[in-house]
């Protein structure tokens, strides 16, 4: 079992790495983290986090001070100084919305070069079930070592929110799926030094990359009917909000809150690796499908308000200023990662639109790949049309006599749409009463 001389080796120090090595090692462990960012390498060598999360910064400081923290770009040394490795890599979705384990595929291969007996390797990426069984651990074979009978496998997702990940680590409950019974019960004792949550462990690796995967595809499907309640709403005159919350008092009726669409690295792309194992397995999944598309047609059908909002007052969609109100795919957060502004934007600017943005959170860099102009809040105000995207605590406190135009589509349940209206704002979209 792990004790207090084990050293880990975790391969990617992005949103969820950094936080589980800061983590790890904050318990008495040394960490070796391996990243290909070598800007990166150097922030947190420094006693810094590159990435914004409260406490995260604090922790890494406090962890590289007392040398139980560290970061490079050399994977062969990190591994061979290493009893446990971990794998903690970005797995996107290409074009084609097919998994792209490239990442975790590098991460292996430079593993297994420096494989020893009694290695432990845990595999946090969410990835297709049966990634670990069909791809990893072959990769780790080549080796020359057998997984179970040399060197250890585990499989454990990761499921924590921006701004809240470190609470979240420490407290969540942690599903974990070995290759073999020791390599769960492997796994579970190095969880245990770093989390109060109930340590579930499931009889095999599939179970464990399923379990993630369902998770973010039952809360996308059930977005996915919010929001299509809510473009009905709208075609009706009815107040989304009002009958969604009227209708949540039925006991067995828990009605999720539309929005723009749907961002994240994890609940935008979760639900295509359970579809891609599907069809490889000849199971159609037209609901899952369908409920992805509905949330990715989202940003368009947001475009199309904003569109018919200002035909209504006279005015025309090209030419006209859009003001966006926050690109982040969630309050009070940097992370743009799958954001539903992105589509939003870009579509707006294809109709003519200029469109100009605030959000004090996002990088700049971001926002001006997408064609928009960075503007502050006051100016934002100022155009034809606000369209409210992100719900940060900042846009809760405007007024109807800040909306210069008399214009907002708010695509989030966080004002009130009365009282613009009686301070002669023309509210489309969704609003709380």
């Amino acid at each position: 079992m792990i004790n207090e001389n084990s050293s880990i080796a975790i391969f990617g120090l992005g949103h969820m790495g950094l936080p589980t090595a800061a983590l790890l090692a904050e318990s008495g462990l040394r960490v070796r983290g391996v990243d290909i960012n070598i800007k990166n390498v150097e922030i947190i060598n420094s006693g810094h986090s590159p990435i914004m999360e409260p406490g995260l910064d604090e922790l890494v400081k406090k962890t590289v001070e007392k040398d139980l923290l560290s970061a490079t770009t050399d994977s062969k040394e990190a591994v061979a100084n290493s009893q446990i490795i971990m794998v903690i890599v970005p797995t996107p979705v290409d074009r084609n919305k097919k998994s792209d384990l490239s990442a975790v595929i590098s991460a292996c291969r430079s593993i297994s070069e420096n494989l020893k007996k009694e290695h432990l390797v845990i595999i946090e990426s969410t990835v297709p079930p049966g990634t670990c069984q069909k791809l990893v651990v072959p990769l780790l074979e080549k080796s020359g070592l057998k997984a179970g009978q040399d060197f250890k496998v585990a499989y454990t997702p990761e499921r924590a929110l921006p701004n809240n990940t470190l609470y979240e680590m420490a407290h969540n409950a942690r599903v974990i799926g070995g290759i073999d019974s020791e390599s769960t019960q492997m796994a579970s004792s190095l969880y245990e030094r770093i989390t109060d949550g109930e340590i579930i462990m499931v009889k095999n690796l599939v179970t464990a990359e399923m379990v993630k995967l369902m998770e973010n595809t039952y809360r996308d499907t059930n977005i996915a009917l919010a929001n299509e309640m809510a473009l009905v709403c709208s075609a009706l005159d009815v107040d989304a909000i009002e009958a969604i919350q009227a209708a949540n008092h039925h006991p067995r009726v828990n009605i999720h809150t539309p929005g723009p669409g749907v961002g994240g690295h994890c609940l935008s792309i979760d639900p295509y690796f359970i579809v891609e194992t599907a069809l490889e397995n000849g199971v159609d999944t037209p609901l899952i499908r369908t409920s992805r598309e509905v949330n990715e047609a989202m940003p368009g059908e947001v475009s199309k308000i904003v569109q018919s909002a200002l035909e209504d007052m006279g005015k025309t969609i090209e030419g006209s200023e859009i003001g966006i109100l926050g690109v982040a795919y969630k309050g009070n957060v940097a992370d743009a990662r799958e954001t539903p502004a992105k589509p939003l934007i870009k579509n707006l600017i294809k109709k003519g639109a200029n469109v100009v943005v605030n959000d004090p959170y996002v990088f700049p860099d971001i926002i001006n790949s997408w064609g928009a102009e960075i503007v502050d809040l006051k100016r934002a105000l100022l155009s034809d049309c606000v369209v409210l995207v992100t719900d940060h605590d900042l846009y809760l406190n405007i007024k109807p006599s800040m909306i210069t135009n008399g214009l907002i589509v708010c695509t989030r349940p966080v004002l009130d749409r009365e009282t613009f209206q009686k301070g002669g704002v023309t509210f489309k979209g969704v609003g709380r009463r």
